[in-house]
């Protein structure tokens, strides 16, 4: 009777551990190593949920580098993108996480060499003349002097990740065109959005001469452009003014994060 007993109990036991076998399901493998670098479009500056650590770089937790890690579990994560960042600051600052390690590498980059914050601020308080002839500066600088600095920024990259796949992620078009819209003029939306047209194509081509995958992400905004009615970018933010002209929250999960998971 004891023997009937302890097989009883030991075929119990065995039951359990299968049924926790199955219920579990296959263990989900880590996702590669990923270091997220680049400026406030990475950064998450205007998602809200702020990392308070990260100071002036605003870093959110719903910006899609952290979108992708949540959902990816990489073996190791590491975000050093900030705000107001250029090509210098991502070779001089950002790439200390980089090793031979290192799987993946996200980045926006390029907008602020351009000086994307001044174009704006130019085409929201100047006359259209002004806006114009300030993206025709940008434009000049974007086709000329951008391309050496893509250059060594994406070398520097290869040369601290040399195995890593590189998703170099462009940006959105700020406007709807040929819809009412209540602010800037139309001149100014379809110069803007030029000048964001004149950018991704640079850094399309760069991006491909080293063997990286450009992210489109004017895809994935169209129809969510501000003047859209449905727009994943804020427009003139009072406070804080630095949200001005970059992704919500939706823009990230929905613009951003589902071009880098696809080409990740």
């Amino acid at each position: 009777m004891r023997r009937i007993k302890s097989l009883s109990a030991l075929a119990t036991l065995s039951l359990a551990m299968v049924l926790g076998l199955v219920l579990a399901g296959p263990a989900q493998a880590a996702g590669p190593a990923y270091v997220a670098l680049g400026d406030s479009y990475s950064s998450g500056n205007g998602a809200g949920n702020y990392d308070s650590s990260s100071g002036d770089c605003h870093r959110s937790f719903s910006a899609y580098p952290y979108l992708w890690k949540n959902a990816h579990a990489p073996s190791s994560f590491a975000d050093t993108s900030c705000s107001g960042a250029v090509t210098t600051d991502v070779t001089n600052s950002q790439l200390g996480p980089l090793n031979t390690a290192t799987g993946l590498v996200s980045l926006t980059i390029g907008g602020n060499d351009a000086g994307f914050s001044d174009v704006m601020t130019t085409c929201v308080t100047g006359s259209d003349s002004d806006c114009v002839n300030r993206v025709n500066q940008a434009e000049s600088y974007i086709q000329n002097t951008l391309p050496a600095r893509l250059d060594a920024t994406y070398d520097a990259i290869r040369a601290k990740a040399p195995t890593a796949k590189v998703v170099v992620l462009g940006y959105p078009h700020m406007y709807t065109l040929n819809v009412f819209c209540v602010g800037l003029s139309d001149t100014k939306h379809r110069k803007i959005d030029e000048a964001a047209d004149v950018l991704d194509n640079v850094i399309a081509n760069r991006a491909s001469a080293h063997g990286f995958v450009f992210g489109d992400v004017r895809t994935t905004f169209n129809g969510h452009e501000l003047c859209s009615g449905d727009g994943w970018l804020h427009s003139l933010v009072y406070s804080p003014s630095w949200e001005s002209y970059h992704p919500t929250a939706t823009g990230h999960a929905s613009g951003y994060y589902p071009v880098l998971n696809a080409n990740s």
